[in-house]
């Protein structure tokens, strides 16, 4: 099958052509992202594949209708950014990534911890110009430390288990409450006890209109004062500008992300040589308490080869007509 892979990098690309090695599909890649401006692009493809910050809205679906698409395949797990009532008016069949590999983003969120913790960032910059002072770069044992995971799913029930590890006690928040993460030997939280008891707050949920800034000034304002927040899932989860205004009051004690509310702009590029325009995000990075990684959670090689792989046997169950696996369907 023709398939318009979509904001394609070169890991992309190696790992899609391995996986295609038995599949035999036709693979197009282009640099840019899927948008009203790159749809035309995918003419006469029957498959286009995407990645998190392409735009998938009716507009654009209309016009990959209308050009010959008939699959949206989804290279990654959250499907936020497809407009899927329009796609099933449309005709077109949304697939992704039910399931790659938790350990890969729950993984790097515990690296994210330690990191903004003992203050590894900084640590790195003063040795790198020869200074060894142990000066403001203070933390804590995690050990005995309540650790807040918000979304127990698969993700959310690995990075509990590493915490519970290291010795925290690791409460927990999900709608859909899992006995697979109490078995671990975690607990449900009680109302109103993430906010005045946890020391670290990791978050692990999709971006839904319920967890849309879940995180916000209120919730801020009732949390454990001086806490660290990180967060591996998605950037609209977090108000920035209620973020920013707790770091400078000191009622946040630190940051760690891989995603951001406007990260389609700026994430995956090289931007060293640019002025980046983003001015919340700048303000975010001045802070010495903060760390920002590009959206790299996932990147490791085993979550990268289930990706792919999973990706192109969803085209595959397309074009043979069999029952699509990983189908994303509208409400």
């Amino acid at each position: 099958m023709e398939i318009a892979v979509y904001s394609a990098k070169p890991y992309d690309r190696e790992y899609l052509e391995a996986a295609n090695a038995t599949m035999g599909h036709r693979l197009q890649y282009f640099d840019a992202g899927l948008d009203g401006e790159t749809v035309a692009l995918a003419s006469g493809h029957g498959a286009v594949c995407i990645f998190v910050n392409d735009k998938a809205d009716a507009d654009v679906l209309e016009a990959l209708a209308l050009g010959g698409t008939k699959l949206i395949a989804l290279r990654c797990t959250g499907f936020n950014n497809v407009d899927l009532n329009a796609a099933r008016n449309l005709g077109l069949k949304v697939v992704r990534v039910v399931d790659y590999s938790p350990n890969s983003v729950a993984e790097h969120a515990v690296a994210l911890l330690m990191a903004i913790n003992r203050k590894i960032h900084r640590a790195y910059n003063r040795t790198r110009d020869c200074n060894f002072a142990l000066d403001g770069l203070m933390g804590f044992d995690v050990a005995g430390k309540t650790v807040a995971v918000v979304g127990t799913g698969k993700i959310g029930r690995v990075f509990a288990k590493i915490m519970l590890g290291f010795g925290a006690d690791v409460i927990g928040y999900d709608t859909f409450p899992s006995p697979e993460f109490e078995a671990l030997g975690a607990r449900y939280a009680v109302p109103g006890e993430i906010g005045a008891s946890a020391d670290i707050i990791s978050l692990h949920c999709p971006l839904t209109p319920d967890t849309y800034h879940i995180i916000d000034a209120t919730m801020l304002s009732r949390a454990k004062r001086g806490a660290l927040l990180i967060n591996t899932s998605r950037g609209a989860l977090v108000d920035t500008e209620a973020v920013i205004d707790a770091l400078r009051s000191g009622q946040l004690g630190g940051l760690a992300i891989d995603v951001y509310e406007q990260e389609a702009g700026v994430f995956f590029r090289d931007l060293s040589n640019t002025i980046i325009n983003d001015d919340t995000l700048l303000r975010l990075m001045s802070f010495p308490n903060v760390i920002v990684t590009g959206h790299q959670a996932f990147l490791t090689r085993e979550a990268v080869t289930t990706i792919c792989q999973t990706t192109l046997q969803s085209v595959t169950e397309f074009e043979t007509g069999q029952p699509l696996s990983n189908e994303v369907k509208a409400p």
